[in-house]
């Protein structure tokens, strides 16, 4: 059985954008796209209708990129479980509004008991002052949370 992988948002949006000038970006593009080309294929991938809601989102031409990237990917249903574990993971990490969606990635993910979560998000979700956290609440509510991480790192 492979291990198992949530994409996040930021992976297809890195994966399909225009080259950056900033060569921090443009590596994390490069590594997307190594890791999508030679590396996806050794785990089973999976998103929620989240991903999808925030891939629609945007430059129309580069929301369809995004879209047709996650083409066969299984969707994972938001069951009130996730809800319920979003909700105290967004207040336990003093997300800002903005970053709500954040929180429901970590959850449904911890729900579903799979093993990586894959994303570029560095400052709410793949965050070293946020991990142990994380941990210890999706432990407290009976999960297991996932291995957050990006392309480079997995």
């Amino acid at each position: 059985m492979k291990p198992t992988v949530y994409i996040e948002t930021t992976i297809p949006s890195y994966l399909v954008a225009r080259p950056s000038r900033d060569i921090v970006l443009a590596g994390h593009q490069v590594t997307t796209q190594e890791w999508w080309d030679q590396r996806r294929h050794g785990f089973e991938l999976f998103i929620s209708p989240l991903v999808y809601d925030e891939a629609r989102m945007g430059e129309p031409e580069m929301a369809a990129k995004r879209l047709n990237a996650l083409k066969g990917i299984e969707s994972l249903a938001l069951t009130m479980e996730a809800q319920h574990l979003a909700e105290k993971l967004f207040l336990r990490l003093n997300l800002p509004d903005k970053a709500k969606a954040d929180a429901y990635h970590i959850a449904i993910a911890a729900v579903y008991g799979i093993d990586f979560l894959l994303t570029w998000n560095c400052k709410h979700i793949n965050n070293l002052q946020h991990l142990h956290r994380i941990e210890a609440l999706c432990r407290a509510e009976g999960f297991t949370a996932p291995v957050i991480g990006t392309p480079e790192e997995l």
